[in-house]
């Protein structure tokens, strides 16, 4: 048996692949962008572009691990939902406004109604399902421990459980075992050990949110919660939906790279000069769940640069957390300490300003990848190095190597919270006022 398993996590504007031994340890870590994605439409990909990410990371990964060219197995997860038409054409992902406002589930269906409004016999693949597909797997429904079945989908096949085996005809050798994988944030919640009550997740991103471990029995009723790796607790909180992504879009507006942008942010003191920012660039979901909500930039003066602003939406989203850690602990579920994941945790900048907005520690993984270490976790169930997810406790699954930012809580971050949430709250009174009117 080769010596290490390989993940891959297939985000929205890229293909992390890593490659792990059964003592948990990263031997490498690769990414691959998509080409011809600025070109797309909203809300739609080239799912070839998305497999020739895949072979050109997976290439690079053996380069640098030559056992990860024949791994144990090879497990798959991604950006959910998001829904493949199986004989060609565009996929329709995470992003777009069909069934936005609905569970997972009931946005699988409203994608596939919008694939079938353009080919009538259209036969609906989940994102990694597809990726396996090519790779040689059957065609199938990986899906995650407690999930329902995606009628129309295919078999269903646990998270974990091999599907099939690989053809040789992309960069991973004939014959290694291919395994579901699952959403990237459920990979991640797995990879960041959110199994224990009170530990949280950032899964970062583009997007990013807030998903804090309980005990199953002290759920708040009616909250919709997903279960976790550890038998006995779920996961309750939510997404938002656009943390990353306004950065991303200062950064197009300015000109300037976003590390540039964020060297800037360092040299504004806290509360950014006034300046603050409304990150509804795409509506909001957690927890306002209001899709029509726009991004707002407040307190502009002729003094205030492209830092300042830079500085406010880091400090947005650790507003935006807190928003969500303050509603689900008013319910009985409170927040000891978060795991940041994705490209914001490369931020030391950004971690530090959730520490002091949760006023939490927050832990800081070596490697941030958190989707593709999870997908790793699931290759290595396959070859029994791990408990499949619900059938172990916490701590059973190895974990990332972290860096602890400790919170230090500031009097301008708990005002700023407050004039952050009071702002939100006018601009849906806003919204309400105007629809009423016509």
């Amino acid at each position: 048996m080769s010596a290490v398993v390989v993940g891959v996590d297939l985000g929205s504007n890229s293909v992390r692949v890593l490659a792990l031994d059964a003592d948990g340890t990263v031997a490498d870590v690769e990414r691959a962008t998509y080409a011809g994605a600025a070109m797309w439409p909203p809300g739609r990909a080239d799912p070839d572009a998305w497999l020739a990410a895949v072979d050109d990371a997976l290439k690079q990964l053996e380069r640098r691990v030559p056992d990860a060219r024949r791994p144990a197995a090879l497990a798959v997860g991604g950006q959910s939902p998001t829904t493949v038409p199986r004989g060609g054409g565009l996929a329709v992902t995470c992003l777009h406004p069909a069934g936005a406002t609905l569970t997972p589930d009931e946005q699988h269906a409203q994608q596939w109604e919008v694939l079938r409004a353009e080919r009538t016999d259209v036969a609906p693949m989940q994102l990694w399902d597809w990726v396996l597909w090519r790779l040689g797997a059957p065609a199938a429904q990986g899906r995650w421990p407690g999930d329902a079945d995606l009628p129309g989908y295919g078999t269903k096949v646990a998270t974990g459980c091999i599907a099939g085996e690989a053809d040789g005809s992309f960069a991973v050798a004939a014959g290694t075992p291919l395994v579901p994988g699952a959403q990237d944030a459920y990979l991640a919640f797995w990879a960041g050990g959110i199994d224990t009550p009170g530990r949280a997740l950032d899964p970062g991103g583009r997007t990013g949110g807030l998903g804090v471990a309980v005990a199953s029995g002290r759920r708040p009723a009616g909250m919709f919660a997903l279960p976790a790796a550890a038998q006995g607790i779920d996961i309750v909180g939510g997404p938002v939906s656009a943390h990353g992504l306004m950065l991303e879009w200062w950064s197009a507006v300015t000109g300037r790279p976003v590390d540039a942008l964020l060297e800037a942010a360092a040299a504004v003191p806290a509360g950014a000069n006034g300046v603050l920012v409304l990150p509804y660039l795409e509506g909001e979901r957690a927890p306002r769940w209001n899709r029509d909500l726009a991004a707002e930039i407040i307190g502009l003066r002729p003094s205030t640069g492209p830092g300042e602003v830079t500085r406010a939406m880091l400090e947005a989203s650790a507003y935006g957390l807190a928003h969500i850690a303050r509603e689900l602990d008013a319910r009985g579920v409170p927040t000891e300490v978060v795991v940041v994941a994705g490209s914001p945790a490369r931020s030391a900048l950004w971690c530090s300003i959730k520490a002091a907005v949760l006023e939490v520690p927050v832990e800081v993984p070596e490697h941030p990848e958190l989707g593709a270490y999870g997908a790793a976790l699931a290759a290595g169930v396959a070859v029994g190095w791990w408990p499949a997810p619900g059938q172990g406790a916490g701590g059973d699954w190895p974990r990332p190597r972290v860096a602890v930012v400790a919170p230090e809580p500031d009097a301008v971050y708990r005002a700023g919270y407050e004039r952050f949430v009071a702002l939100g709250d006018a601009a849906e009174r806003r919204l309400a006022s105007l629809s009423a009117e016509g």
